[in-house]
């Protein structure tokens, strides 16, 4: 890949291990910090530039990376009064990482556009483990002769890249697919608790269940947490699982589709973060479902 120079916004928990990355391979960075700045004085301590504002990174880099919680977010980095459209030149991409509302993806598209710019979506699966080692699962949308384009860059922390569709289909299948993956620890949680009341505890049912036919690397982060009580074995907050069942139950209604599952899976993640617990862990909803069952899951 010739270098290049890539703006980065989001340096989190998966933006850091990324953005770590993207510098790696050779290019130039430039980053921005936020509430936490532990990331940003590491990254340029490895060579990265800091920006002061979205506008700033726009108007220095010829892509930029966004690695942010949602739809809001990333609509105030493009359309605040310092931000990438402030800032943007035609030509500039923008590569937009977050788990966003698919239908705010479009609007943003249309709105870059008329500025010359590039909107492409490349939502992420896995974990910070696995954006630190720049082997996440990337899926992308965007026309065929752009995907092109930016594969190289998301190859820097990537290892598997998928082109899904047009713009809008990468948040599309990412909404799909952490809508499986949370009602797998939906399901999970209630089994747990189910086992526990009738003398099954957790290490049983993982003696069983662990390597078998239903076992998958999302039960194995979860099940560190359930049975070995490691609370950094997935770190995807409840809270943020909420905001993306909301987003499917949004594109549900949109399309008229039934979504009995998807309903009662965020009802879930609702009751947990109504309680206080949205900046726990997801695999910690095995303790909030356990607990509505009158127990206590690492005590059984």
């Amino acid at each position: 890949m010739a270098k290049r120079t890539v703006g980065f916004i989001g340096v989190g928990l998966m933006g850091h291990g990324m953005a770590t990355n993207i510098l790696a391979k050779g290019n130039d960075l430039l980053v921005m910090a936020h509430t936490n700045r532990a990331p940003v004085e590491d990254l340029v301590a490895r060579g990265a530039r800091e920006a002061k504002t979205a506008a700033e990174i726009a108007a220095g880099a010829e892509s930029v990376v966004l690695c942010v919680t949602g739809s809001p977010q990333v609509e105030e980095i493009v359309r605040g009064p310092r931000g990438i459209l402030a800032g943007a030149r035609p030509g500039l991409v923008v590569i937009d990482c977050s788990s966003s509302d698919p239908v705010s993806t479009r609007a943003l598209a249309e709105e870059l556009a008329g500025a010359g710019v590039t909107l492409v979506d490349a939502p992420l699966s896995r974990t910070p483990k696995e954006a630190e080692e720049g082997t996440l699962d990337c899926m992308v949308g965007a026309d065929r002769e752009v995907f092109e384009a930016v594969e190289p860059l998301i190859a820097c922390f990537a290892a598997k890249i998928v082109h899904v569709g047009p713009t809008g289909a990468g948040h599309t299948m990412k909404l799909l697919n952490n809508f499986v993956a949370i009602s797998y620890a939906a399901i999970y949680s209630e089994a747990l608790a189910l086992g526990a009341r009738v003398g099954i505890g957790p290490a049983e049912f993982h003696a069983v269940i662990g390597g078998g036919r239903m076992s998958c690397g999302f039960y194995d982060t979860f099940m560190q947490y359930v049975v070995g009580r490691d609370r950094d074995a997935h770190r995807f907050t409840i809270q943020n699982a909420h905001k993306d069942l909301r987003y499917l139950m949004g594109l549900a209604n949109q399309t008229g589709a039934v979504n009995f599952v998807g309903a009662e899976v965020k009802n879930y993640l609702a009751s947990a973060e109504a309680m206080g617990k949205g900046g726990d862990y997801l695999p910690m909803l095995s303790d909030h479902i356990a607990a509505l069952n009158g127990l206590r899951l690492g005590k059984e």
